[in-house]
Order: structure tokens, then sequence, then C-alpha cells
């Protein structure tokens, strides 16, 4: 998921009890209706910078109303911190469903467990474009085999940072995670004004590189059978490095700790901070900003100097709800969203990177932003869980809560570690 991302946010305790006791889905069973007019209901991210991604998609939406007539398209962005309880409302209301969503790739398994997807299967082997898909991406879609909607960008982060900044403090990008960690802290004592690098306890995806640089995992396990390894020594190691950044010497606990992906780039755009860990879908808002002109960006370092921190493989999809009573244009308009076409333009306009592989080598021949996200691609990338469970767990903030404890004090990274460890395994055995 840009997700991308773009991934969850700290939630106040209210929505926590909403996600907590969420019911379960009851009745989101085909409609058995195909009709072929009417309006379609469409929901879409909302990202830091929406305006460009609104321009592209009108243009999509203006197109299909043209080549289907009487029919009419509704669209809503709604925040991807609430995804998880609008989506399950969306599989257990299908009155009040939409037609067609984007979701994030993370949410794959357990969307479908839940019943809420269509199997799309035949209508993208039989789409022309689909072969062009990356496997990664037609991955990020496949459950068991059967496909459940169209891969709409890929997404990996990288480190951006203040050329002018590091200028002027005679600073060189880092090469390692040791010398981003004292660079940052160095860049704050000399500016106070300034975070090092900003950074979210609730920022899951900029958090994992550094578990997974230090040779930790998430958990063990395939198919339906995951155990939690968020605990394990070298894990510790890797959340001990990220909570390292919150403090005084760096980025208040008490500003920082409840902040998200979109909260770190925020700053970083808006000059707060000196560097950020943000993803190629973050380009457009970071230009938009007051540091446009005076950054760059590099691989996210690993632990060895030289070497690229395992990035989180995101993005998001567009699929089909299996409740919607006009499933041909609902097909057809989930293809035009994540046609070639349109992936090209929402290239231009927001810097996602596209899921074609012929795409995304036009996008980085025209501008070598990109390079750096490739390049990271082109390293080694992770995921998470292929396990249903996952959208459980990243619901009900496990990994956030464990940062956020750590970086308040409440406990050390053993005990928090353990604690966010036995609620995986509680997730992943119930899904199982």
């Amino acid at each position: 998921m840009k997700l991308s991302v773009r991934m969850a946010a700290l939630l106040a305790p209210a929505l926590l009890l909403t996600a907590a006791c969420a019911p379960s889905t009851s009745d989101n069973s085909s409609s058995g209706e195909d009709e072929k007019t009417g309006t379609l209901r469409v929901w879409l991210f909302q990202e830091v910078n929406n305006k460009p991604k609104e321009q592209v998609v009108e243009s999509v939406i203006d197109d299909f109303q043209k080549a289907h007539e009487d029919t009419k398209v509704s669209v809503e962005y709604i925040p991807v911190e609430t995804r998880a309880q609008r989506i399950k409302a969306a599989f257990n209301d299908p009155k009040s469903a939409p037609d067609v969503i984007e979701y994030g790739n993370t949410d794959t398994a357990g969307y479908v467990k839940d019943g809420g997807l269509a199997d799309v299967t035949a209508d993208f082997n039989a789409w022309d474009e689909a072969k062009d898909s990356d496997p990664t991406a037609r991955q990020s879609v496949t459950v068991d085999g059967k496909v459940y909607g169209a891969p709409f960008f890929v997404g990996v982060r990288a480190l951006y940072y203040r050329t002018d900044v590091f200028d002027e403090l005679g600073l060189k990008a880092p090469k390692t995670q040791a010398e981003l960690i004292s660079t940052a802290k160095e860049i704050h004592a000399a500016k106070p004004d300034l975070y090092g690098i900003a950074v979210g306890g609730a920022y899951t995806y900029g958090a994992m590189p550094f578990i997974w640089a230090n040779g930790g995992e998430l958990a063990t396990g395939k198919g339906t059978s995951f155990a939690s390894a968020i605990d394990s020594a070298d894990a510790q190691k890797g959340i001990k490095a990220y909570t390292s950044l919150f403090g005084d010497d760096n980025c208040p606990a008490a500003k920082c700790a409840g902040m998200g992906g979109n909260d770190t780039v925020t700053a970083f755009a808006s000059g707060k901070a000196a560097m950020a860990i943000g993803g190629d879908f973050s380009h457009q808002a970071v230009e938009a900003g007051s540091v446009k002109g005076k950054y760059a960006v590099v691989p996210l370092p690993g632990v060895e100097s030289g070497s690229i921190a395992p990035a989180f493989a995101g993005g998001n999809n567009i699929g089909v709800l299996k409740s919607t009573s006009h499933r041909t244009l609902a097909v057809d308009l989930m293809q035009q969203l994540a046609s070639k076409k349109t992936q090209g333009e929402l290239f231009d306009a927001m810097g996602f990177l596209p899921t074609y592989a012929d795409v995304r080598d036009e996008a980085a021949e025209k501008d070598s932003f990109v390079e750096p996200f490739v390049e990271t691609l082109g390293a080694e990338t992770r995921f998470v869980p292929a396990s249903p469970a996952w959208a459980q767990i990243d619901a009900s903030l496990v990994l956030p809560t464990m940062f956020q404890e750590i970086v308040s004090g409440k406990k050390d990274v053993a005990a928090a570690a353990g604690d966010a460890a036995a609620k995986m395994d509680d997730a992943f055995g119930s899904a199982g």
C-alpha cells in the first residue's frame, strides 16, 4: 500500500474501539445483477496533495461517461488511516457500498477472506494490457491463483534530504544506517528548529527497513501458517535503531510519536525537517512545498556502507466489490483507472511508479527523480506476511503501538516487541 503509501496513522481511542469491535461481514454476496446504466460509486485514497490526482481521475471519468450513455460516476476520496473501518462497513452494507475501490496491496488477502472483492480473473486475463504488468504487481492482486483487482501503482520509499542544509553544514548523504542516525542528530543540534529526520511512531512502513536491514523479519511461515518474528534479537536491533530517532536530540516523542507517513512527508515538504523517508508517491507533495529545488533523494542506506535497506514493496490496487450491481461497468472502469495511459498520467501528476515495466522505463527516462526508487526496487524488497491476518494486525495498530510504547518510555524494546509478537500470533491464529 501507497500504501503508500501513506499507511496507518495514530487513531483516536474511540476509533480504535470501533476497529476492535467492527462486526464480521454479514452480507457481501454478489447482487446477481449487472445493470448497464445508473451511477457507479468509487472510493479512492486521499493523498497529501490530492488535487493532481483528482484531475487525472476526472479525465478518466469524463471519457468513461462519454463512452457509456446514461452512466454517471461518483468519486469519494477517503482517508487512508480509516480505510479499514470504511471498507469493512461497505462489505457489511452492500446498499451503501461503492462499486469500485482503491485498496492497499497489503489488504488483498484480508479483503478476499471477508468476501468483499469480486473475482475478476477472467476479465484480467482477457485484458490486453494485463500481460505487461510486472510479476510483483500481479502477485499483489492474486490470492490462491485468482485475481481480485488490477495493479494501480507500485511504491517504494527512499531518503529525501535537504541539499541546502547539508551544504551549509558540510554534510554528505549518509551511506549507512548509523550515519543516518548520527547525521540526523548533528543537524538537529546545529539547527534546533529542524527535525534532523522526521520520523513517526505510526509510520510502520518507514520503520520496516530498519528491521529488515538488521536481519529481522516481521513473521516467518507461508500459506495460512505464520508466526511472529518481531521479537527476535535481530528485529529488536532494528526496532532500537528506529526508535533511537525519537527524542529531544532529533524528533521529540511528544510531537513525533503520533505521526504517520503523511505527517513526516508534510514536515519535510514544509521545511520543518532536514530528512524524511518518503515514497516515489510523495514527490508531488514535496514539489508543492517550500523545499522545492532544495532537496535530493537517495536510496535509504542499510547497515553496511553502500548497501540499500530492504524496502517495503508497496503499492495500491483497484478492485471491484463483489456486491456491485454494475459488474460489467465496474470492471471496465477498473481497467480504465489502472490502464497504461492513466498510470503514465498519474506518474506525471503524482510521481506514482507505474506497474507496467514499459511505462516505468519511459518514466525513468524522462525524469531522473525516479532513479533512486528504481534502484531501490532493483535491490532487495520485502512484503508483509501474505495472510488475511495482516489486515487485522494493521487495523489494530499493533506495530505503531509497539513503537509508541517504546518512545514514550512505557516499555523497553524487549517488552514492547514481546507484547506485539503475542498480538500478531493471536491474529495469525484466528485467521488460520
